[in-house]
Parts: C-alpha cells; sequence; structure tokens
C-alpha cells in the first residue's frame, strides 16, 4: 500500500532539470536564461561556454543535467534536443547588515534564484 505514482507533468519529447539555491539575483540569472531560450543545446553549451559572466558555469551544468536526462531517462534524439523553457525564479535572501555613521545600520540583501530548464526534441519535418 504505496501512494500512487504521479502521471509525468512534461510530455514524453521533453525532459527537465532544476538548480535551486544558486547564490545569484534572478535579474542577473534570467539575463543569461534569456540567451539560451530557445537555441539549440549544441549553440546553447557553445554560448555557456564562452560567456563572460559567472553565473553561466552553473547554467552549463544544470542544461547538461537536462541533456543527460534526455538520453538516460527518456530516450531522446540529443541532435534534436533544443531549450525549451528557461525559466528563473525568486530564492530566498539572506540577509546581512554593516554598521554605517552615527549608529545607523546598512541593510545588505543577498539574494539566492532557481532555475528550471526545459529541453525538448523537435519534431522531424520530412
Amino acid at each position: 500500500m504505496g501512494k500512487q505514482s504521479q502521471p509525468r507533468r512534461l510530455a514524453d519529447n521533453e525532459a527537465m532539470a532544476k538548480a535551486r539555491q544558486i547564490r545569484i539575483s534572478p535579474r542577473k540569472l534570467d539575463l543569461v536564461a534569456g540567451s539560451i531560450r530557445g537555441k539549440s543545446v549544441n549553440s546553447a553549451l557553445a554560448e555557456l561556454t564562452f560567456s563572460k559572466r559567472r553565473i553561466a558555469r552553473e547554467v552549463k551544468k544544470v542544461l547538461q543535467s537536462a541533456i543527460a536526462n534526455a538520453e538516460n531517462n527518456h530516450q531522446l534524439d540529443v541532435d534534436q534536443l533544443f531549450v525549451a523553457e528557461a525559466s528563473v525564479g525568486k530564492g530566498l535572501v539572506m540577509k546581512r547588515w554593516q554598521p554605517r555613521a552615527r549608529g545607523r545600520v546598512g541593510r545588505i540583501h543577498k539574494p539566492f534564484s532557481e532555475l528550471t530548464l526545459v529541453v525538448r526534441e523537435r519534431e522531424e519535418t520530412t
């Protein structure tokens, strides 16, 4: 008597990977995620490899994980994959403080983000 298995949330030609607690603001992460949205996985990996932004390395790891999920768990063709969705969400915010003049406090917010990548297999056009 276990729980009933949940139906799959994605289509049969999709695979997903998530990263939580990424130490960057969602606004900065969305710039990198937007640069790979809609591209084939090969060109997205190339763009992330040569990007100057620090967070591109983390996004590349998530993309490689999504590709591995598609290949190993769902038997999708890696050459036909493209980045269908790249969504960024807000995570927790660490609140710190720094002493300022006349006994006041300067608040420092250190935000975290969440990244969800969905890769989809292109339909063959004949």
